[in-house]
């Protein structure tokens, strides 16, 4: 389902000139509003979701101020014509506009779970709860400039472009680390990965979806590929074909099977690929193993005769 921003508020003063400007992204909705504002005007919001309000522009007489107070952390103001402030979800912000009678601002509200597995990372709870009110920084405000401007593009580029500024900024709001290799993968949920595991090896003499076992621990399949590697050191293909060899194994210990057979029975789709999978798993060939695990059954049973027991 489509992400919906959900605010309440309740506001006076503000009339906004030609409509809302929307654009939407993947787990994230830009909102660009051009506002006329009278003396006074000013209000509170609040919202389920955490959001970034950048003031772009702003026009009127003295000071030109904005004033901000969040539940518990007291007011900023601004006397500049750019700012930057980070809401978290369900803190109540008051407004109070001083001395201006236009504003231009750009709202970004952020799906925190869908941008939590589209990065794949442990988002810092404290950092997404903590709010940054009327701050100035160049690389946000620039980065916020080029959002705006394809909200408004009659003709809008692709969608990785605006999809690409706003991970941008996500990413450098929650100072996430750096480089694919260096950034610490997130683990499935002990649950998670006994489900998981559970399913596979009860089914790995068939063919498993991914979208199967995404669906049992309740990620996109993404972002459970990379979960699941990071819980256990093997991807989820790996893991079945281990829990396969290991049926094969107990076949060849139990009963003597061909190998024909046995490679039917495990789900290969014939006796060469049985043996190069088996060969690359296990480090010999299926006979070879066989041959070497009757050897030492045959060795503990002598030492069990000569030894009484």
């Amino acid at each position: 389902m489509t992400f919906q921003p959900r605010m309440n508020n309740r506001i006076n003063g503000f009339s906004v000139i030609g409509g809302l400007n929307r654009r939407t992204w993947n787990g994230v909705v830009a909102d660009l509003w051009d506002v006329r504002c009278a003396p006074q005007a000013g209000g509170y919001y609040v919202a389920d979701d955490p959001r970034l309000f950048i003031v772009l522009d702003a026009k009127g007489t003295g000071n030109c101020n904005i004033k901000l107070t969040a539940s518990g952390h007291g007011m900023v103001q601004n006397h500049h014509h750019q700012a930057v402030s980070y809401i978290p979800a369900g803190m109540e912000v008051r407004a109070e506009i001083i001395d201006v009678d236009y504003v231009r601002h750009l709202d970004l509200h952020f799906d925190v779970e869908t941008l939590r597995r589209r990065l794949m990372e442990d988002l810092d709870q404290k950092r997404i709860d903590i709010p940054r009110l009327m701050f100035s920084d160049q690389r946000f405000l620039a980065l916020a400039e080029l959002i705006a401007a394809e909200c408004i593009n009659p003709e809008p580029l692709h969608d990785l472009y605006g999809d690409g500024l706003t991970v941008a900024m996500f990413i450098e709001l929650m100072r996430l680390g750096g480089g694919a290799v260096a950034r610490k993968r997130s683990q499935l949920a002990g649950w998670q990965l006994r489900r998981a595991i559970d399913y596979i090896e009860e089914n790995c003499l068939r063919s498993i979806r991914l979208e199967e076992l995404a669906s049992l621990t309740g990620l996109s399949q993404s972002y459970f590929s990379h979960a699941f590697k990071a819980s256990t050191g093997l991807p989820p293909h790996q893991w079945q074909m281990n829990a396969r060899i290991e049926r094969a194994k107990q076949l060849m210990l139990k009963r003597n099977i061909p190998l024909t057979n046995i490679a039917a029975e495990t789900g290969f789709s014939d006796q060469a690929h049985f043996t190069r999978v088996f060969r690359k798993t296990v480090g010999a060939t299926p006979s070879n193993w066989k041959k070497a695990s009757h050897h030492r059954s045959e060795t503990r049973g002598d030492s069990c005769l000569h030894c009484g027991k």
